[in-house]
């Protein structure tokens, strides 16, 4: 079963909702079996790099708050973030345009290492205060996660994976998300924000009600016959 997640790695509820969901599925019978797919969505595509703007300053700017406002709901955020285990230091964060990290997310999706992406992304921006716009710090991640240095300078290099970026964003719209996280369950069950791990559950529980009956198990009625293998010369 696909559970398609929208979120932005300049999102802090993007990764506690992550937390919270991880918590969900282990505790899911079923877990082995849901795929998780990590989709594209920008919060601000017109947001300029802005290495020396205090974030404080950005949200000020971008929300109508005063900077002591910004800071006391930044405050909050890093205490919620705490209470599921993650280090917060929005001190350090570095305002950044996601477009090409998300670019790297797609490409790690290609290799089987889109939730790494989006860990590695999220700390980067969160804990560690890194430009995630920055090619060299991409290069960096992408290579620290297991993907060919090769193949992240030549996407860096490029447009690749731009169109995979806009129609995940396009996508978004059509499922109805105005917000992020977002995770859509097998087509039929949305789950808005960083809900409770029960909640998330829940809703594992009742997609996957729905989706084993459209996809029921194969029952042998036979006894075991003799088979070849893979790899296996018979």
């Amino acid at each position: 079963m696909d559970v398609e997640i929208w979120s932005d790695v300049m999102c802090p509820f993007c990764y506690i909702g992550k937390r919270k969901f991880e918590h969900a599925l282990g505790q899911f019978p079923q877990r082995d079996r849901v795929n998780v797919i990590w989709k594209s969505f920008q919060l601000n595509p017109d947001l300029k790099t802005e290495p020396g703007k205090n974030i404080n300053q950005y949200l000020a700017e971008v929300k109508g708050w005063s900077p002591d406002e910004a800071k006391q709901m930044n405050d909050r955020v890093t205490a919620m973030a705490s209470e599921v285990g993650l280090t917060y230091d929005f001190d350090k964060a570095i305002v950044a345009n996601s477009f090409d990290a998300h670019r790297l997310i797609q490409l790690a999706k290609q290799h089987g290492l889109g939730d790494a992406a989006e860990e590695q992304l999220f700390k980067a921006y969160f804990t560690e205060g890194r430009d995630t716009s920055d090619h060299a710090t991409l290069l960096e991640l992408g290579t620290d996660i297991g993907l060919p240095a090769e193949a992240v300078q030549q996407m860096l290099q490029s447009t690749e994976y731009a169109d995979a970026v806009n129609r995940d964003v396009y996508e978004a719209q059509q499922v109805g998300a105005r917000g992020v996280p977002f995770f859509v369950l097998d087509r039929r069950y949305a789950v808005s924000g960083a809900q409770q791990p029960e909640t998330f559950l829940g809703a594992l529980n009742t997609a996957w009600s729905e989706w084993e009956k459209a996809n029921p198990a194969v029952t042998n009625l036979s006894a075991e016959g003799q088979t070849c293998t893979p790899g296996e010369i018979c």
